[in-house]
């Protein structure tokens, strides 16, 4: 099978990570696949590269899920302000960015 290249893959390497962290299903997938990734045999150093993330975060991750399981890698209750904006008003700004075309370089 011929290798596939992406064109402007450095710069939809950084598109998709920003769109992984929209939605907090797409949050839990995405340690899914960090810690399958290390479950493979990819160190956590392969697995933060490859992820846009650091390793320690990945390691985090690991111990999250030696610790809880899967639950262990759900998104937990966030601290700080809460959001400005209700459920309503930010599912619509969700779907109004997903619409809207992305604009690069």
């Amino acid at each position: 099978m011929r290798k596939l290249e992406v064109q402007d893959a450095e710069i939809m390497k950084v598109a998709l990570q920003q769109e992984i962290v929209r939605s907090e299903e797409s949050r839990y997938d995405h340690r899914l696949h960090g810690v399958l990734l290390v479950c493979a045999g990819q160190s956590c150093y392969e697995v933060a590269d490859l992820l846009g993330h650091s390793p320690r975060m990945i390691e985090y991750w690991v111990e999250r899920f030696e610790q809880g399981g899967f639950s262990g890698l759900a998104d937990g209750e966030k601290k700080g302000r809460p959001a400005s904006l209700d459920g309503k008003s930010r599912k619509r700004l969700n779907e109004e960015l997903r619409q809207s075309p992305h604009q690069f370089g």
